[in-house]
């Protein structure tokens, strides 16, 4: 029997297993939707890696910078890896680069949705459900409203999952999805650790 995978399903397994949007797929439908079920199939079939790499520590890494032109504006980024070499590669240096632009240009709050504060996502609940409310939607409707413009609100200021600002440069990817990459690609496990913005005239 087919199961229905939601593209919130596909999403959330691949940032957990690094896994493409098809194998991804194929996971969840094979076990029925049972997510832990998913990434053991992907185990085994040896396109999880990343999630074996997650285990792994990332005390190596690198403090990338960013100024904006005329100097108003700028961030500092640490995304650490496993090891020294990969730590000095082009391809490590320029994603950590990457990631401090855009921590200049969209402001993010948090690195990721389990940083974010419990009484500010709270908050934010409760005013979201106060609007499906005074919207005059149904009941059994409201809390699907409000689950979608959560996730929104929470892209919004959650780093990995912000689309990168040079869109067409990578093509319309978060920085989750990028980072997730760059872990494939090196075979180290790849976290964005903390990042600090500075703008003029802000405390």
């Amino acid at each position: 029997m087919s199961v229905t995978i939601s593209a919130q399903d596909v999403k959330s397994l691949r940032e957990r297993t690094g896994a493409g949007i098809m194998d991804a797929k194929a996971a969840l439908q094979e076990s029925g939707g049972d997510v832990d079920k998913a990434i053991e199939i992907l185990r085994v079939k040896g396109q999880a890696s990343a999630a074996k790499r997650g285990e792994r520590t990332a005390s190596e890494g690198t403090v990338a910078s960013y100024i904006h032109a005329g100097g108003q504006i700028g961030a500092l980024v640490e995304v650490d890896c496993e090891t020294d070499f990969v730590a000095r590669t082009e391809e490590f240096q320029a994603f950590a680069r990457e990631v401090a632009v855009h921590v200049a240009a969209s402001n993010p709050q948090y690195v990721s949705k389990e940083d974010v504060d419990e009484e500010a996502r709270e908050a934010e609940l409760r005013v979201l459900r106060e609007q499906a409310a005074a919207e005059g939607n149904p009941e059994n409707v409201q809390e699907k409203i409000v689950e979608g413009r959560l996730n929104k609100w929470l892209e919004e200021i959650v780093l990995l999952d912000q689309r990168h600002v040079n869109e067409d440069k990578h093509e319309a990817k978060t920085i989750g999805e990028l980072r997730a990459e760059l872990a494939a690609n090196t075979g180290e496990n790849i976290v964005v650790r903390r990042f600090a913005r500075f703008q003029v005239g802000e405390e």
